[in-house]
């Protein structure tokens, strides 16, 4: 492994799909309050986002935001684990990943969440740092979780990379000045990546393997 590089995972879309208990746990949380749920496609297209801000965003009061967020993930944590699983080429993409690099997750999951479903997928092991929303004030796109990230393991940020699936992963790479990859395999299209990011792959494990040779051309 060289401790000179660093490798930063999203996990939804990323590496996970856990659409089905993500959207289950915001069914329980909206009949627990007897309020119409907004429709699948309308959450999927907010996944990324944080809990509190995707509740905000479909019209929750603000004074029940946090009784929302609530009731989503103490369901959330009941079925995660049944109804989360890893990406075609995830596993690999992780396993090559610590091969050449330090790993860690940057989500917007709390780094909680996070460490239990990668125990269970049993990648835990690979990651040497877990950044999630309860770690931080501004999740991303805010470059802060990045910051976070770095500041744990003490490296230079010209060695770093970003992997997601999302704008928000880019942007916030872009502003911690990181390089980035976006990936098609999540929840961002393809017009949207186009816009962000100038090197799209179609999943994690191409995105290493890109990586790789990077590294590989630049000590030439």
């Amino acid at each position: 492994m060289n401790r000179d590089i660093v490798i930063l995972f999203d996990l939804d879309g990323t590496l996970i799909d856990s659409t089905e208990a993500i959207l289950d746990s915001f069914r329980v949380a909206y009949e627990s309050f007897e309020i119409e749920k907004p429709r699948d496609e309308d959450i999927v297209a907010e996944i990324g986002y944080p809990l509190d801000d995707m509740f905000r965003s479909f019209g929750v009061e603000e004074g029940m935001v946090d009784e929302f967020v609530t009731v989503f993930k103490s369901h959330y944590r009941e079925i995660s684990r049944e109804k989360t699983r890893l990406l075609p080429h995830a596993r690999e993409a992780v396993e090559e990943a610590s091969q050449i690099a330090i790993v860690g997750v940057v989500t917007t999951k709390t780094s909680k969440f996070s460490s239990e479903l990668m125990r269970h997928l049993g990648l835990l092991d690979y990651f040497e740092v877990f950044i999630g929303r309860e770690d931080v004030t501004n999740p991303k796109p805010h470059p802060e979780p990045i910051y976070k990230a770095l500041e744990k393991l003490d490296v230079d940020s010209s060695r770093c990379w970003m992997i997601g699936d999302t704008c928000m992963d880019i942007e916030s790479a872009k502003s911690a000045g990181i390089n980035s990859i976006a990936l098609l395999s999540g929840y961002g299209t393809a017009e949207q990546l186009a816009n962000c990011s100038a090197t799209i792959k179609k999943n994690s494990l191409e995105a290493v393997a890109y990586i790789k040779k990077k590294l590989i051309s630049s000590v030439l």
